[in-house]
């Protein structure tokens, strides 16, 4: 991938937390940068058309562990 140079201004404290994971990952500091930078760029993405995401039906509670095994057992026994 063929990539660009460019300058940004950073908080100090932001700095030293990045110096300090690098070293503790073993990476360069410029891969977290990079990281950071794409996570950043993905979550204010804006698309040209609207995700289609499924939906569903129910009353917006949540379920036990139980009910969605039940679900699952129901659903494996009927194939």
């Amino acid at each position: 991938m063929s990539m660009k140079r460019t300058n940004v201004y950073a908080d100090p404290e932001d700095l030293a937390l990045i110096k300090e994971a690098a070293r503790l990952r073993g990476v360069p500091e410029a891969e977290i940068i990079r990281e950071g930078i794409h996570l950043a760029a993905m979550a204010n993405r804006v698309w040209d058309e609207p995700l289609d995401w499924p939906t569903f039906e129910g009353s917006g509670e949540a379920v036990s562990d139980d009910e969605v095994t039940s679900v699952i057992a129901k659903r494996a026994r009927a194939k």
